[in-house]
């Protein structure tokens, strides 16, 4: 199992189970989910930053408004994942907003300083949130890249091949990634249009280099992926 994987297997099944404050006997008593609606903000940019967040349920999107007020997503996190950590790394008001995606969306709040203490107490859970950290500024990077040098096929692709490094799951000689993204998910991902996206996957079916429902995309084969 790769670097990759491992941390996708750390940030989809650990963090909820370490983190979450419920599982904290020193927390737990006066901890309460947070519960979200569809579309409902968690923050907006330039709110304080006083809480990371843990997902229990739903799904939540990250992402920022340019000046002419486009918006840009630059995650969308399911069940399991964390988000708001930049805190951890001195930011003290929010440049990002955090939007629930879907209803009854839960989420799992813990301050900056109780995160901060179980952080002292456990060098190695330390360790993994920074390493976490670089992983999605690596990948936020990447993205940059893309948007700036390469065409909207070759951005979906390498969204595809991502996908699969942190969320795949090998069945034979093919990857399953199972996803709940939607056509303009993905389009917002990868800045390009949902019609871009529902065609270039069609071609990629057609070419049978993949196959997809609502619920996963199965690349035949990674290394014909291209």
């Amino acid at each position: 199992m790769g670097e990759k994987t491992k941390f996708w297997y750390f940030q989809d099944v650990d963090l909820f189970n370490v983190l979450c404050p419920h599982k904290v006997k020193t927390m737990e008593d006066h901890h309460e989910f947070n519960n979200f609606k569809k579309n409902d903000f968690i923050y907006f940019p330039n709110e304080k930053a006083k809480y990371v967040y843990m997902i229990a349920d739903g799904r939540v999107k990250i992402g920022h408004y340019t000046e002419d007020g486009k918006e840009v997503v630059k995650a969308i996190l399911s069940a399991g994942e964390m988000f708001g950590e930049l805190a951890l790394t001195g930011e003290e008001t929010r440049t990002d907003f955090a939007q629930a995606m879907d209803d009854e969306t839960s989420v799992c709040p813990m301050s900056i300083e109780d995160m901060q203490a179980l952080m002292a107490d456990d060098k190695e859970l330390s360790f993994k949130i920074y390493k976490l950290i670089g992983l999605r500024i690596r990948r936020l990077e990447r993205k940059v890249e893309l948007l700036v040098f390469k065409d909207a096929r070759t951005r979906i692709i390498e969204f595809l091949k991502e996908a699969a490094a942190w969320k795949g799951r090998k069945v034979g000689f093919e990857t399953m990634i199972p996803t709940r993204l939607t056509h303009k998910d993905i389009a917002n991902l990868t800045g390009t249009s949902r019609q871009t996206v529902t065609t270039i996957l069609n071609e990629l079916k057609e070419s049978n280099l993949i196959n997809f429902d609502r619920r996963k995309i199965l690349i035949r084969d990674l290394d014909k992926l291209k």
